[in-house]
C-alpha cells in the first residue's frame, strides 16, 4: 500500500486528488498540508479521511508518506519540493508556473536517488494533443496556441501552453524551419499584446473566464489549408488517472532525478 500526502487538499484539484486517493485500492491517503487551513482533521463528504498540516515537515515527519502530491500555488511550490527532496521523500507536482530557470536550479540541487516529477498537465488527451502538435510541427509554416481556463488560475499562460509552444519550437529547429507568425511588429500603436505572448518565436494566447475548465488548442497553417489540434477538460475528475499514474510509477523507485511531463510515464515514443 503506497502512503500519499496531499499538498494544497483544500484546493479545487487537491481535494479531487484527495478523493482519488481514498477510492484507489492500492492508495492510503495520510493526510493534506495546507499552510493556510484550520482543520486538524481533511474531511471528505463530510467524513474526516486523514490529519491536516499547516507545516510541511512536520506533515512529512508525522504521515511517513511514500509519495507527496502537490497542488498548490506558484509561489510555493518551489519550498515544497525543496522539503521533501530534503526529506527524501519522492514528490509529484500538479503545480505550474515553475520557471527554466527554477527548473534547473532544482535539477542541479536534488540529491541523488531523490525524485521530483513534474507535470504541465495530467489529462492523457492533452498529452495526445500536444504529440499531434509535434508530429504537425514541420509540415506548416505558421502555428497558434490559444489556451483557455477559469478565471481564478494563477498563472497565465498556461503550463501546458508554455510545454506544447517550446516542443513546437524545438522541432520547427530541428527542421531548420525559420519563419514564423507575424510578430510584435504588426501590433497597432496602443494595442500591444495583441499578439499574445511568443515563446520561442511561438505565439501564445491565454484566455480567462467563468464556464473553463482547461481547453488549449493549437492551430497550424498553411496555404490553402489549416489544421487545428484541441484537447478539453470538461472535469477535473480527467485529470486524476494521470495523477495516479504519476503516484504509482514514482512510488516503485525505479525513477529517479528531476522528471518533466507525464508522457515519460505513457510510453509514447517521444
Amino acid at each position: 500500500m503506497t502512503k500519499v500526502l496531499v499538498n494544497g487538499y483544500l484546493g479545487r484539484m487537491g481535494s479531487e486528488v484527495v478523493r482519488a486517493v481514498c477510492a484507489a485500492d492500492d492508495l492510503s491517503f495520510v493526510g493534506g498540508f495546507e499552510p493556510t487551513g484550520t482543520a486538524t482533521e481533511v474531511s471528505l463528504d463530510s467524513k474526516a479521511v486523514g490529519p491536516a498540516f499547516t507545516d510541511l515537515a512536520t506533515a512529512l515527519e508525522a504521515a511517513q508518506p511514500n509519495v507527496v502530491v502537490d497542488f498548490t500555488i506558484p509561489s510555493s511550490v518551489e519550498s515544497n519540493i525543496r522539503t521533501c527532496m530534503a526529506a527524501g521523500v519522492p514528490i509529484v507536482v500538479g503545480t505550474t508556473g515553475l520557471t527554466p530557470e527554477q527548473l534547473a536550479a532544482l535539477e542541479a540541487d536534488i540529491p541523488a536517488n531523490a525524485t521530483v516529477f513534474i507535470a504541465p498537465n495530467f489529462t492523457t488527451g492533452a498529452i495526445l494533443m500536444m504529440a499531434a502538435s509535434k508530429l504537425a510541427a514541420r509540415f506548416f509554416d505558421d502555428v497558434e496556441v490559444l489556451e483557455f481556463h477559469h478565471n481564478r488560475k494563477l498563472d497565465a499562460p498556461s503550463g501546458t501552453a508554455l510545454s506544447t509552444a517550446r516542443a513546437i519550437a524545438e522541432v520547427r529547429a530541428e527542421a531548420g524551419l525559420e519563419r514564423v507568425a507575424p510578430g510584435k511588429e504588426t501590433e497597432s500603436a496602443g494595442n500591444e499584446g495583441a499578439r499574445g505572448a511568443f515563446v520561442q518565436e511561438v505565439p501564445v494566447h491565454a484566455i480567462r473566464s467563468n464556464g473553463f475548465v482547461a481547453s488549449q488548442e493549437v492551430i497550424f497553417g498553411s496555404p490553402g489549408q489549416t489544421l487545428s489540434i484541441r484537447h478539453d477538460s470538461i472535469d477535473r475528475a480527467a485529470y486524476m488517472p494521470g495523477v495516479l499514474l504519476a503516484v504509482r510509477s514514482v512510488a516503485t523507485g525505479s525513477h529517479t532525478g528531476l522528471i518533466v511531463g507525464l508522457e515519460k510515464f505513457m510510453d509514447l515514443g517521444f
